[in-house]
């Protein structure tokens, strides 16, 4: 025997009024902006009535500051006519609106708000008054403009990728005498280009710090032997627009250094010494590779794929100035590279 279900519970009972001490409550504690105001339209037009702990907390005026005040203290220059205009006519229809505006606080900045506005009605059906629950969206918004300029950077990164791509290979074929060569030297090229778009992938500003860009390079060269490799200079980031064509030189450099130079004798030493110069026109990167304790240095024969990467490409690219000299003691090379000005706070973050 299974017994009488339970009986269904009285529609008139679900809908009884609840304690109003019990609804102001509730509306305190909300974690969103309530906002109530009359509905006289014709008249001195919308007054706010009550405002929630949540809303003066969002927008900095305290309750008597906005008591019987037009919602419009909070509007200026960047809120959007269209979205009033349209929130208006659902107003005038008597009917809720939703949508999204820029508001003021109090102490002049800009918020993102999102709005649900309802009417109240009474029992002959006329709106009396008008609640709007708000809801400050303006991370949303700021995580919004910095995805879409991540894509933006994407697709750029990817042209120039493949553009850096296709120079290197033909680049490549031509300083290599044969396919073997070519294969080696290629496929070393495009580790250190993936190397460095992973640096730059895991950072959220999507640089790479100098100094992180020299040692994915020289660290696999370390013998244990004390001043081995010898990095030395200030924190700089470099943003992919530098640190693409800096780090196709850096590997350059290294694997020259591995094969004819001082990191291919047991007691041979690599130091990279770096400044940050302030200038007239801007802030500029100097760095300089200097090899010591190698084999004896000898003049190239022809000019290979690193020295045209190195006179060239950094030179046409980065407006970088290289200077390359053939020591007794070792190769040493200086490069000067324009630094692109630091942005303003937040403009990463525009739309």
């Amino acid at each position: 025997m299974h017994g009488k279900p339970p009986p269904e519970p009285d529609s008139s009972s679900i809908r009884a009024p609840l304690d109003p001490d019990l609804l102001q409550a509730a509306v305190e504690a909300s974690g969103e902006a309530i906002l109530i105001t009359s509905a006289d339209v014709a008249g001195s037009g919308f007054r706010i009535v009550y405002a929630n702990p949540a809303f003066t907390q969002m927008t900095g005026y305290a309750l008597e500051e906005v008591l019987r005040q037009s919602p419009r203290l909070l509007q200026g220059p960047e809120t959007d006519p269209d979205v009033l205009a349209r929130m208006g006519s659902a107003l005038a229809a008597g009917t809720s609106f939703q949508g999204e505006a820029i508001n003021y606080r109090k102490d002049g900045s800009t918020y993102a708000v999102e709005w649900l506005i309802t009417p109240v009605r009474d029992a002959a059906g006329e709106v009396t008054h008008w609640v709007s629950a708000q809801r400050d969206v303006t991370a949303r918004h700021q995580a919004e403009a910095h995805q879409r300029l991540l894509v933006r950077e994407l697709h750029h990164r990817v042209r120039n990728t493949l553009t850096t791509v296709q120079a290197i290979m033909s680049a490549t074929v031509r300083s290599s005498p044969t396919m073997s060569e070519f294969q080696h030297a290629f496929a070393g090229r495009m580790t250190s280009l993936a190397n460095t778009h992973a640096l730059l992938t895991e950072d959220r500003i999507q640089a790479v710090l100098f100094d992180d860009l020299l040692r994915a390079e020289l660290q696999p060269h370390e013998n244990g032997l004390p001043a081995r490799i010898k990095l030395q200079g200030p924190t700089v980031e470099l943003p992919s627009e530098l640190a693409v064509p800096i780090g196709m030189a850096v590997h350059e450099l290294t694997t020259n250094a591995a094969k004819y130079g001082a990191l291919a004798e047991y007691d041979g030493r690599v130091e990279v010494t770096w400044w940050v110069l302030t200038e007239p026109d801007g802030q500029r990167l100097r760095w300089e590779w200097n090899e010591h304790d190698g084999p004896p240095v000898a003049l190239p024969t022809r000019e290979g794929f690193g020295s045209r990467l190195l006179q060239r490409v950094l030179t046409d690219q980065i407006q970088a100035v290289v200077a390359i000299a053939f020591e007794p003691d070792g190769l040493r090379v200086t490069v000067d590279v324009p630094l692109p000005a630091a942005p303003e706070p937040g403009a990463a973050l525009q739309p």
